[in-house]
Parts: C-alpha cells; structure tokens; sequence
C-alpha cells in the first residue's frame, strides 16, 4: 500500500464533524492508474463520473435543517478523483452550517469540490419531493446474466478475452450484466455494480465476456478504475470501432458511483437501477 493511500480515512476510527470543513476531502490521483492500463498520454475515451448523494443536509438562516439529492458529475479529465469515505464526510460537515439557500449551497460544492479535484465540477440539488414518483429502470440491451455457463475464475483475468472477438463479424449491440462485483482498493470492503457496454466492430463472444467480468469478483481498485479497466481491455482486445462502458455502482454511505467512458457517447441517462 502506497504512503498516499494510508493516508485516506478509509478503515480507520472516525470523529463525524458537523460543522463545514472543505479540507475532509481526500484526493487521488487518476494518473499512477492509468499509466499501469498503458494510458500515460491521450485518453481513448470521453466520459464522467456520476455521484448521487441522498443524506445531504444543512440549516437555513433561522437553523431550521432543509434535505436535498445532490447530483454530482466530476470530467474524467479531472486530475484527481475523490475518496468516497472523505466525500461522504465531507458532506456530513454541513449538518449544523447554515446557508442562505440553496443556490449558496450548490455554489459552495461547486467550489470545493472543483479545487479538490482539478477540473469544473457540475452540481445539481433536488428537494426530496422532485424525485417522487421516479421510476426504476433497467439498462437496455441484452442481459448476459442467464446464459449457462461454467465460471471457475475470480480473479481479475483480461486473457479471458482473448480470441472474444469473432472474426468476420460486424455488429452494434448494447450488453449487460448485473454479476460485476469488485473490492474497495484499501479496505476490500465489496463493490457491486451492474455494468453496460455498447459497441460496434467484431462480434464479442458472449460468454467470454461474462467470464471476463465475473474475474473482477476478488479484484480491488477504486469504481472509476474498474470501468476503465474494463473499457482499455475491450479496446485492446476485441478492437471495437466504437466502445461505450457505463457501470451503476449500489449505494454506500448514502452515495452511488457511476462512471461512465465511451469514445462516441458523450452522455447516457442518470438511471437508477432497482439495486440502486
């Protein structure tokens, strides 16, 4: 474990401040992972990365609290992403810190969360009520999840997609799966996630990539590393002309992680999956 990562607050005894502290996040660095996945210059793929927040809380003038959702979406060109641990207590900081409204709160986020992560990050709050009445959805394609096959390998295995792609054959199809399980990269504490991927080039073998992304099962990285993972290996491996991953990660500390990559979306809706 690196000199940065024990100093996260992931796995360690916690004091919760509720009064506003910006310095609680925690930073870290896109880059050392990225160069391990053979991108050291210009990103193959465009995208972001989706935080939903349902426990954000803070007083009005007259220290009455008011609740909202908070909708966060952090560019993948940000030269840090944030510890979700420190997020989470972050955004308890501003329990007891009152704001003129809600305006003032989203410019502070904004604010903060821009410096700690070096890139524009956009804000969006809701009142509970906006969300009333919201339905579930499910990722559209094919759901590789039923297909009967023997899986005998949980530990992270790119080489499963070797020969995946079917020579030949030229398709555009959406897939997904809701098995992508993976490990926090400091507390291996798990990680579930239902992941989609949208392409068009040669024909991926189905069960190859259901095996493929089963073997994240005992793999630790951090959500927005996964997917890139993932998206890098495809490319790599079944060489697709166009390439679309977007992962729904389930709810902790009452945030979820949702990256999105692709080199021809620029954007896929902000569905809450029923896990979710």
């Amino acid at each position: 474990m690196s000199d940065f990562e024990t100093n996260l607050p992931l796995g360690k005894p916690t004091s919760y401040r509720d009064e506003y502290d910006a310095a609680l996040l925690c930073p870290f660095p896109r880059q050392p992972k990225r160069a391990e996945l053979g991108l050291p210059g210009e990103l193959p793929f465009a995208g972001f990365d989706l935080w939903n927040a349902y426990e954000l809380s803070w007083l009005d003038q007259r220290g009455k609290p008011v609740v909202a959702v908070a909708e966060f979406r952090f560019p993948c060109t940000s030269t840090f992403l944030i510890e979700s641990k420190s997020f989470k207590l972050y955004l308890n900081s501003l329990n007891q810190t009152r704001f003129t409204d809600l305006a003032a709160v989203a410019a502070t986020l904004e604010r903060d969360l821009t410096r700690a992560s070096g890139a524009p990050v956009g804000v969006r709050l809701l009142a509970p009520a906006a969300l009333a009445g919201a339905p579930l959805a499910d990722f559209p394609g094919r759901c590789l999840d039923d297909l009967d096959i023997a899986i005998d390998c949980y530990d992270y295995a790119p080489e499963l997609l070797d020969g995946a792609a079917v020579p030949g054959s030229m398709v555009e199809e959406t897939l997904h799966s809701h098995l992508l399980k993976s490990n926090c990269l400091v507390t291996r504490q798990p990680d579930w996630a239902s992941v989609l991927i949208r392409y068009h080039g040669p024909r991926i073998d189905p069960a190859a990539l259901l095996r493929y992304l089963v073997s994240f099962r005992r793999h630790s990285e951090f959500h927005e590393q996964c997917v890139e993972r993932i998206f890098a290996d495809l490319l790599r491996c079944c060489r697709p002309h166009r390439l679309t991953v977007y992962a729904r990660y389930t709810r902790r500390g009452g945030l979820d992680i949702n990256p999105f990559r692709s080199n021809f979306e620029s954007d896929l809706p902000n569905w809450r999956l029923p896990r979710q």
